[in-house]
């Protein structure tokens, strides 16, 4: 079919119309899928995922802009470039996830390779309607534009349900991308078997078949791909690599070194994280009369509910962390449970799977006062989401759960290289109404890392430090205050939930730090 086909009576070529106006739902589909993985990733691999998401999404749309702009130059045979456009879409777009994660170690500007694969699949996705009505405008032009902008925008709602509820959690960024290039490509191909003179697309046939069958074998390849892109990023043997609904877990070992990375940020370390923990743990618990009820914010590695767990006086330990995945891993999984002592199925423990930020202020009208000392141990403030988890209000809801003897500690950040991020905490921590007292350690594979105390009375300069630990001594407990003039306190703002000034700190301090 022509340019002049295109123009025939409505009871002509009725099957290519039909398959035309259900390609308007899938192309929309597919390209809203392509622009939430590329804003999804870019989350992932930078960090701040409201910068990622605008950025990403105002380029995509304004290509998309442009590519119908530039339809007004086709003046001929549009159904042929309809179809190549849709099997460069699939390409393009069912590559994508995976092609971002290759290059994510491997080129030193990340961000052009982004923008300019975003800006091309805009491109082509704003050819595609353009070209769709003026392929169908033989048939009356009203219903015509209603059905095509209908099926878009229908297209559009399913994808932006089955993205976070079925494709992110079931198939992973790579395996979703590859899905719907080979339906984009099958749009192409169910085209041009309906068209009446199939064999005048001959070439167009033979493309979208191979198309088809690259796309097939990229995803039954998938894992591989992500594994292989992983090794190249983390730089250590992958041992087990999973996406759950929240996040990306990755373990990798070599040697004795056994590493947990979180949508690519390193957790821990087995050979220094005893440092980090006990740091977290023994000051806070050590400076408290007598811990009977604990709680946990984040931990679901079962490291920091370890060190809780070896204080003798310890009745309960509550843990909330957001991942089931992560908490199941570190319960069921031999040497995991080797390196947290088994902690997360000791029968003092009880481990809640909800968001820390709303389980706070729930639990906060039905458990105010319950617990001794409270540990927050939740991921850097990378993006908008984790960052409420260090606000004004996330902090006021804790202090409602902590006993009026009792204390607090957040794991805070490096005060070397985020100065400003680091006490941006204690500043908000002390607009909750807590006194705060900050201090530090090194561990080998973060550096200087810091930690805020924070109680609704004076702290204890002493602590009771327990016994038994790798690296923390009575005398080691003092020297964890001692703030030299490079990391000294300065004036921060406080953080809440409408102006979220640590996200953006932290985001320049380490931006400014890996240059």
């Amino acid at each position: 079919m022509a340019e002049g086909d295109a123009a025939g009576p409505k009871t002509r070529a009725s099957a290519p119309a039909a398959a035309l106006l259900a390609s308007a739902f899938v192309v929309s589909t597919c390209g809203l899928i392509y622009e939430l993985l590329a804003s999804t990733l870019a989350s992932y691999l930078l960090g701040d995922s409201v910068t990622q998401f605008s950025t990403v999404i105002g380029t995509y749309l304004f290509a998309m802009g442009l590519g119908s702009w530039c339809s007004r130059y086709v003046t001929r045979d549009e159904l042929r470039l309809f179809i190549r456009v849709e099997l460069l879409i699939a390409v393009l777009g069912g590559a994508s996830a995976a092609a971002l994660f290759v290059l994510f170690p491997l080129v030193e500007h990340f961000r052009v390779a982004l923008y300019g694969l975003v800006l091309g699949i805009g491109f082509l996705v704003g050819l595609e309607i353009p070209l769709l009505i003026r392929i169908l405008r033989g048939f009356d032009f009203r219903e015509t534009v209603s059905n095509v902008l209908t099926f878009d925008y229908v297209g559009a709602l399913v994808a932006s349900l089955l993205f976070p509820l079925l494709l992110m959690p079931h198939l992973g960024m790579i395996r979703t991308g590859f899905l719907f290039g080979i339906l984009n490509a099958g749009v192409a191909l169910a085209v041009l078997l309906a068209l009446p003179r199939a064999s005048r697309y001959r070439s167009e046939t033979v493309s979208a078949v191979l198309v088809l069958l690259a796309l097939a074998a990229g995803f039954v390849a998938s894992d591989r791909l992500q594994r292989w892109a992983e090794v190249g990023s983390y730089g250590e043997p992958v041992i087990y690599a999973v996406s759950t609904k929240y996040q990306r877990i990755v373990l990798t070992r070599r040697e004795d070194d056994l590493r947990l990375y979180l949508n690519g940020n390193l957790q821990f370390s087995s050979r220094d994280e005893y440092r980090y923990h006990e740091a977290l743990v023994q000051p806070v618990l050590g400076r408290v009369q007598n811990p009977r009820n604990v709680l946990i914010f984040g931990g679901g590695d079962g490291l920091a509910a370890r060190e809780v767990l070896r204080h003798p006086e310890v009745r309960h330990l509550t843990l909330v962390d957001l991942d089931d995945e992560m908490t199941a891993l570190f319960s069921k999984t031999a040497m995991l449970t080797a390196l947290n002592k088994g902690a997360l199925t000791d029968p003092r423990i009880t481990v809640i799977n909800a968001d820390g930020f709303r389980w706070a202020r729930e639990a906060a009208a039905t458990r105010a006062g319950s617990f001794d000392a409270i540990i927050v141990d939740f991921p850097d403030p990378v993006d908008y989401s984790v960052g409420k988890l260090y606000t004004e209000t996330f902090y006021r809801a804790a202090r409602r759960l902590m006993a009026p003897a009792g204390a607090m500690v957040v794991q805070s950040t490096s005060p070397l290289v985020a100065p400003m991020a680091y006490w941006t905490v204690a500043t908000t921590l002390e607009a909750a109404g807590l006194q705060t007292r900050g201090y530090h350690v090194y561990v080998p594979s973060f550096g200087e890392w810091g930690f805020v105390l924070a109680a609704a009375q004076a702290i204890p300069d002493r602590a009771r430090i327990l016994p038994g630990g790798r690296f923390l001594t009575p005398a080691g407990d003092g020297q964890l205050f001692d703030f030299p003039p490079d990391m000294a306190r300065r004036p921060t703002p406080v953080n809440r939930l409408d102006n979220q000034v640590l996200v953006r700190e932290f985001a320049n301090a380490w931006s400014r730090y890996e240059g």
